[in-house]
């Protein structure tokens, strides 16, 4: 049985976008499931190299639960991030899936988190891609 891996954005979809094309690169032998927000988002992550995508809460609450791997911004677990995309249903149901998170700390308008070095996107997304093969390697 594959390995099954969400990547959850919103938005534009740019950095869900780029998550599935550096595991695309990364990993093999996985089920890729694109979850964005909106359409818009889900179509990028799909032209990325997703097997499959879904769009909106639903989509998300229900497909978040069966996913090994969830990949995403911090954005995905706090109600109201994203410009308001992510609703606090899509929130609770990414939080509380069994799999395990690989959340990308990125600032929203309404929280900032402290503590952390100051790094881009690309190189989160390589930091994030980097654990998820060795959480796979593990078998977490």
């Amino acid at each position: 049985m594959a390995v099954t891996i969400a990547v959850i954005d919103g938005m534009g979809g740019g950095i869900g976008a780029q998550i599935v094309g550096r595991i695309r690169k990364e990993v093999r032998g996985v089920d890729l499931v694109a979850l964005g927000t909106n359409a818009v988002a889900t179509q990028r992550m799909v032209d990325a190299g997703a097997d499959r995508g879904a769009s909106g809460e639903n989509a998300i609450r229900v497909t978040s639960p069966a996913a090994d791997f969830i990949v995403g911004p911090i954005g995905i677990v706090i109600p109201d991030a994203m410009m308001g995309e992510v609703t606090a249903a899509m929130a609770v149901a990414v939080a509380t899936a069994p799999g395990k998170k690989l959340l990308l700390p990125l600032n929203q308008s309404h929280f900032v988190i402290v503590g952390l070095a100051p790094k881009n996107v690309g190189e989160l997304i390589d930091e994030a891609v980097a654990a998820l093969v060795a959480a796979m390697k593990k078998g977490d």
